[in-house]
């Protein structure tokens, strides 16, 4: 621990500048922002003209007929459109509030309210809870109507949009109590390690953030889900039959198998599993059930399990710590920086004390740029992964001497088509968008890769014929 404590003092040394140059931190994170906005635009605006293409790919062009790959062209140009104002309006509301010194009056506001309560500026984590509530409400309720927007006209228009007005409402409001009952605990609980554990609160932060993430592993699906959709265990037949044989076959320690009604919100699909390693938990949409045949859905979990079989979601959390351990790592630097935080409109009273929360989050802004470029990094990881976890869905016959699923890499390619034309997924995507945006291969470059898996393994079963 002490050979810990001495490297991150020497990095701390080597970003002493932090507290004695003269630099204009709010310009850099003027620029950096703004710069990052831009480059997003540059994407969208590459990525535009492949929605006027009119006809699909060669590999997609007997799975999608005139109408469906229309539908799908209009609906990737209309939700581009909507990215691109809704960015450069987000955009201008952040700088807005730079500029203006929003921060700064968000953390007066905290304290003026903490002190009709009876509450001075000495009770930090305090101020910091209201500096939060009222930092989230200036800039939540602007991005109201844009929601509502994208809900009731642009996913109305496209005949995905399931949600009443009454359940967009309710869901909102359900989403800011969580918000609150969790988050204020959680944001009180941060900022008391970092005050209990003094200048070597890096280990003991992270071992906080790591016990949080895996309580929310816990009480995501059985406390949180439940107030938004209803989890209902699948009804037997055969989807539950070819499930339950496939999780006992992998040894995949399945506990409860559930549907969920996705349709209450949206026409989209999906499955996913979650849990902790010895108690799993598959969830399947109603959609999915719906639009796909139990031996495509059986192919979509096999793909599913891919990611549990290659510990894919344990070797994200390993590197989600090592960003996690950077971050903390270097901000040390900026939390003992007064002129850092008066750069940023704070009060000199203020800044000779710097509020951590106030630092942390000012100190995240100027890291947007190296955030950009890691999310590019994780898309390709997570881009390798599904690849893998197809991989793993075609070798299903090999890995249990199966024969009856050596067509498992055809129904996952059926069932991935018809994700894509139920979704109306983009089919056309520029490369650079894709890497920046994308967590998954694109339906093109998933089709090719599960018809060269196919066509290695009859390659191989020739030779041993």
């Amino acid at each position: 621990m002490d050979l810990l404590h001495s490297q991150l003092a020497a990095l701390q040394q080597k970003l002493s500048f932090v507290a004695t140059d003269p630099i204009d931190w709010k310009f850099y994170v003027q620029a950096f922002s703004w710069g990052v906005t831009l480059f997003e635009s540059y994407l969208l605006l590459r990525q535009y003209p492949l929605y006027s293409k009119t006809s699909p790919p060669e590999v997609l062009a007997d799975h999608f007929d005139a109408e469906a790959f229309t539908k799908s062209q209009n609906y990737g140009k209309d939700k581009a459109k909507f990215s691109l104002v809704t960015g450069l309006f987000k955009q201008a509301l952040d700088s807005a509030m730079l500029h203006y010194g929003l921060y700064a009056f968000a953390w007066d506001m905290g304290g003026r309210t903490i002190a009709y309560v009876g509450y001075g500026s000495e009770y930090e984590i305090f101020q910091s809870l209201a500096f939060a509530i009222v930092l989230f409400l200036i800039s939540s309720i602007p991005s109201i109507p844009l929601s509502a927007y994208q809900t009731f006209v642009l996913e109305e228009k496209h005949g995905f949009n399931k949600t009443t007005p009454t359940l967009f409402v309710t869901d909102l409001l359900k989403s800011w109590a969580i918000g609150f009952v969790i988050g204020m605990p959680f944001l009180a609980a941060f900022l008391y390690v970092f005050k209990w554990a003094g200048d070597r609160f890096v280990p003991w932060l992270m071992a906080f953030l790591l016990a949080f993430q895996i309580i929310m592993v816990i009480i995501y699906p059985t406390v949180i889900q439940p107030l938004f959709n209803k989890l209902s265990p699948l009804k037997e037949g055969e989807l539950r039959t070819r499930t339950e044989s496939l999780a006992t076959k992998l040894k995949f320690p399945l506990k409860h198998l559930y549907e969920i009604d996705g349709s209450k919100r949206s026409s989209h699909s999906n499955a996913y599993f979650f849990g902790l390693p010895w108690s799993k938990h598959i969830v399947i949409f109603d959609t999915l059930i719906k639009e796909s045949k139990p031996d495509e859905v059986e192919a979509v979990l096999a793909h599913e399990l891919g990611h549990w079989y290659h510990m894919h979601p344990t070797k994200l959390l390993c590197v989600s710590q090592v960003h996690i351990f950077t971050i903390l790592a270097m901000f040390p630097a900026f939390l003992h920086a007064p002129q850092f935080l008066r750069a940023f409109d704070f009060s000199k009273a203020v800044s000779v004390r710097p509020p951590t929360i106030v630092a942390f989050l000012l100190f995240q802004m100027i890291l947007s740029p190296l955030e950009a470029i890691i999310g590019i990094a994780l898309n390709f990881l997570s881009r390798q992964f599904e690849w893998e976890a197809d991989r793993f869905a075609c070798e299903m016959q090999e890995r249990l001497s199966a024969p009856e699923m050596k067509d498992m890499g055809e129904r996952l390619s059926r069932a991935l088509i018809t994700l894509h034309v139920k979704n109306l997924s983009t089919l056309w995507v520029d490369w650079l968008y894709s890497a920046y945006h994308h967590s998954h291969p694109t339906l093109t470059e998933r089709l090719k890769a599960l018809q060269s898996y196919q066509s290695k393994r009859d390659g191989a079963a020739k030779k041993e014929l």
